[in-house]
């Protein structure tokens, strides 16, 4: 599996799980000229941009770890496009990261992760 197929197997696995837990998913791969945001969804009420890391094993470090500063930058600036394009000025928002797991399907949800 190459690695774009198996980072759309992980945004499907992290979409199934937020779906698990009562929350909307509103938009998948939404880009601007910052990036990419690979989920964005509705959970508890805040607008939740979500990133989606998907590892094989941990060989080379945590998921979470290749979310630097740089790409929350990248994300933070798209999610205020994607929140001015829709005009949208009175939810909450926050920004998770969603480790998977492929060999075993496992996830780790890392709520407000920056």
């Amino acid at each position: 599996m190459d690695n774009k197929e198996k980072g759309k197997r992980g945004e499907d696995i992290a979409v199934e799980y937020i779906e698990s837990r009562n929350g909307e998913v509103i938009e998948r791969n939404y880009w601007s000229k910052y990036g990419e945001i690979d989920i964005i969804a509705e959970i508890d009420d805040e607008i939740v941009f979500i990133e989606v890391k998907s590892r094989n094993n941990i060989n080379f470090g945590y998921p979470a770890e290749a979310v630097n500063i740089e790409k929350q930058r990248r994300i933070i600036n798209t999610a205020k496009c994607y929140l001015a394009e829709r005009n949208i000025t009175e939810k909450d928002i926050r920004f998770d990261v969603i480790e998977v797991y492929m060999s075993d399907r496992k996830l780790r949800h890392i709520v407000n992760a920056f």
